[in-house]
C-alpha cells in the first residue's frame, strides 16, 4: 500500500495556520500518488497543547478545525491526529483521537488508549482515555491498526516498570492486520531515535505485517520533535526512513521488503536503508538549532542578542544563533568590567569575526562603580564577597535586557546544565533572557560540541577551548575554584539528577564523600533558581524544567 508520510512542524494554537499545512501536504501526497495520508499525533493543534485545552472555546474550535479540513479530504482517505470531545458527563473533557476522513466528511474517530504521565507528559490530566482497543478501519480491502503514540511504548525493555495493564499492539496482534499505523508526537532526546527503530521493529514482528511510524518535527517551548518517521516491513527490518529535524512529505510503499544477508538477523537489518547519524554531536546540533529557531520564529523575534564573554558557553550559543537564524539577525555584546581580561575580550571579538554577527561592547566599570557607591553607606563595615561580583552580572543583565528591549530582539542566556544544577550563575544577571539554550547540555558535552563544530574551519576561537574556564567575577578566579572537574562533576550530576541515585549510591561508584555532599547541596539548595530561569531545549532523558519537579522548600536528604 502507498502510504503518504506528512511529516510537518506545527505550531501550538495556530489551527489555521496548521490546517493550512495539513492541507497543502494532502494535495502533495494525494498527487503523488498515495493510498492513505497519515499526519502526526494532535497536528491539528500541535503538541503539547497543555492548559489551552482547559479554554472554554478550545477544544470545539479543534474540532470545527478538523470539519473544514476534512471537507477538502477527497477520495484518498486521511488520519490526522486531533482532539476529540468527551461527550460523557464523566471524565476528562476530551480525548486525544486520530480522525479517518474521506469524501468529505469524518467517518470515525480512533481514541489514545494510554496516557503518559512521566517527565514531560501529562495527558492524563487533560484526556480520558480510550475504553475501548485500538481502533481498525478498512482501506482499499486492507485491515488497518491504528494506534497513537504512547500506546506501543509498552516494550519491557524500554517501560521496565511496567506502567500499564492493557497493551495495545498485543490486543492487535490478533486481528490479522495488513497495516499498523502509529501516529506520534514524540520528543526527541539524545539516543532516543535507537529506542524507537526496536518499538517500530518489534511491534512488526510482532503483528506479522509492516508498521507507518510517523511522528511530528519542530521546536515546541522546550520540547524539540526530531521527525524521523519511518516504515518497518513485516520481519523488522526498515524500509524507509524519513530525515531528522526537518519537514518533509514522501509516499512510501508498504510492500517493498528487504532481504537479510546470509546469517543475518532482522534486527541486524534493520537500519541498513537510512542508517541513524553517526555523530551524536551532529544529532545534538541539529536538535538545538532547530529548537532555538522555532522558539524564536513562533515567539514572534526575529533577531537574537548574546553576551558575549570570551568563554566557550556563549561562544557556543552565538554559533547555535548564526545557524539557527542567519548571522545578519544575531548581535553579540562584551561587556567588560573593570577586572576582564584581555584575552576573554580578543576571543569575544575574533568569535564575532569568525561568525560574521554585529559585534558592540558596552563597557560596565563605571556602572558597576556607581552601583558599588550607592550600596556603599548600607555595606559600610561589611568586607567584600560574593554580592560585589553578583553586582557585575546583575549590571550586564540589565543592559542587555534593555538592548533586547530597545531591538525587539530575544535575549538567548548561556547557561550550561552543569553549571544551572550547581547554581553557578546569577539570578538577575547571567540568567536573565527569554530561552536557555543550553541549559540541558552538560559542560563536557558542550567542548565537545565546539570541537566538532571546528572539525573542518576555526569558528570558535581555539583559545576559548582551551583556556580554563572562568566567570571572571574576580581577579585570577577559574571555576575550579568552586568546583571539581567537569568530567567528575557531570558524572555526579547525570547520577542525582538523571539517575535518581543516592549520596551513598555516587559513594559507592567511587567519588569522594565530601565531593559528593557537595554537589548534591549545591543541586537542591540551587532549586529556586531554576523555578526563576528562562525556559531551555531538553537534549537529554531529564532536564531542568517540567519534566523534573523537585519542591522549593524540602527538607529530604538522600
Amino acid at each position: 500500500m502507498r502510504i503518504g508520510i506528512a511529516q510537518l512542524n506545527p505550531t501550538v494554537g495556530d489551527l489555521v495556520g496548521n490546517r493550512r499545512l495539513i492541507l497543502d501536504a494532502y494535495h502533495t501526497l494525494v498527487a503523488q500518488g498515495a493510498e492513505l495520508v497519515v499526519y502526526p499525533e494532535l497536528v491539528i493543534c500541535g503538541y503539547p497543547p497543555r492548559d489551552l485545552l482547559l479554554k472554554r472555546r478550545f477544544v470545539s474550535d479543534v474540532e470545527t478545525t478538523l470539519t473544514e479540513i476534512a471537507a477538502v479530504i477527497g477520495e484518498v482517505p486521511a488520519l490526522i491526529g486531533t482532539v476529540e470531545a468527551n461527550p460523557a458527563a464523566t471524565g476528562r473533557r476530551c480525548y486525544n483521537s486520530a480522525a479517518f476522513c474521506q469524501n468529505g466528511r469524518v467517518v470515525s474517530l480512533a481514541r489514545k488508549c494510554l496516557l503518559p504521565t512521566y517527565d514531560v507528559f501529562d495527558e492524563d490530566r487533560y484526556f480520558e482515555p480510550s475504553s475501548a482497543p485500538p481502533s481498525v478501519i478498512t482501506v482499499s480491502g486492507k485491515k488497518i491498526g491504528i494506534t497513537l503514540c504512547e500506546d506501543i511504548w509498552t516494550h519491557p525493555e524500554l517501560a521496565p516498570s511496567n506502567r500499564y495493564r492493557f497493551q495495545p499492539v498485543n490486543w492487535l496482534a490478533d486481528q490479522k492486520l495488513d497495516l499498523m499505523v502509529n501516529l506520534s508526537a514524540s520528543p526527541w532526546h539524545h539516543g532516543k531515535g535507537y529506542l524507537r527503530d526496536q518499538l517500530i521493529t518489534d511491534a512488526a514482528l510482532q503483528l506479522g505485517c509492516p508498521v507507518v511510524y510517523v511522528n511530528a518535527v519542530g521546536g515546541n517551548d522546550e520540547l524539540v520533535f526530531d521527525g524521523r518517521s519511518l516504515v518497518s516491513d513485516a520481519t523488522g527490518r526498515i524500509t524507509a526512513r524519513l530525515p531528522a529535524f526537518t519537514t518533509e512529505n514522501r509516499v512510501v510503499d508498504t510492500t517493498v521488503t528487504l532481504a537479510a544477508s546470509p546469517g543475518q538477523s532482522a534486527a541486524v537489518a534493520g537500519c541498513a536503508p537510512v542508517a541513524q547519524p553517526t555523530s551524536p554531536m551532529a544529532d545534538i546540533h541539529a536538535a538545538l538549532v532547530l529548537g532555538l529557531r522555532d522558539y524564536t520564529h513562533k515567539s514572534g523575534f526575529k533577531k537574537a542578542l548574546i553576551a558575549l564573554s570570551g568563554g566557550i558557553d556563549s561562544a557556543l550559543v552565538a554559533e547555535l544563533a548564526v545557524a539557527a537564524l542567519g548571522a545578519d539577525n544575531v548581535m553579540g555584546v562584551s561587556l567588560p568590567s573593570a577586572i576582564s581580561s584581555d584575552h576573554s575580550k580578543d576571543d569575544a571579538r575574533d568569535l564575532a569575526r569568525n561568525l560574521g554577527i554585529r559585534f558592540e561592547t558596552i563597557a560596565i566599570a563605571d556602572s558597576v562603580a556607581a552601583a558599588e557607591a550607592a550600596l556603599g553607606p548600607i555595606f559600610a563595615g561589611r568586607a567584600p564577597d560574593v554580592t560585589e561580583e553578583n553586582i557585575q552580572a546583575r549590571v550586564r543583565g540589565v543592559l542587555m535586557m534593555a538592548l533586547s528591549n530597545k531591538f525587539g530582539a530575544l535575549l538567548l542566556t548561556t547557561g550550561n546544565k552543569s553549571e544551572v544544577a550547581v547554581g553557578y550563575c546569577t539570578l538577575y544577571g547571567d540568567m536573565c533572557g527569554g530561552l536557555a539554550v543550553i541549559s540541558d547540555v552538560y559542560k563536557t558535552q558542550v567542548y565537545e560540541l565546539c570541537r566538532w563544530i571546528n572539525r573542518e574551519r576555526i569558528v570558535i576561537p581555539v583559545s576559548t577551548i582551551e583556556k580554563p574556564p572562568s566567570a571572571e567575577l574576580r581577579p585570577g578566579q577559574v571555576d575550579q575554584d568552586s568546583l571539581p572537574p567537569y568530567d567528575m562533576l557531570d558524572a555526579i550530576l547525570q547520577g542525582y539528577v538523571e539517575d535518581g541515585q543516592s549520596r551513598r549510591d555516587l559513594v559507592a561508584r567511587g567519588f569522594a564523600e565530601h565531593v559528593v555532599n557537595d554537589i548534591v547541596r549545591k543541586v537542591d539548595l540551587n532549586e529556586y533558581k531554576r523555578k526563576q530561569a528562562a525556559p531551555g531545549l531538553k537534549i537529554t532523558p531529564l532536564a531542568f524544567g517540567v519534566g523534573r519537579r523537585i519542591p522549593i522548600v524540602q527538607k529530604y536528604v538522600s
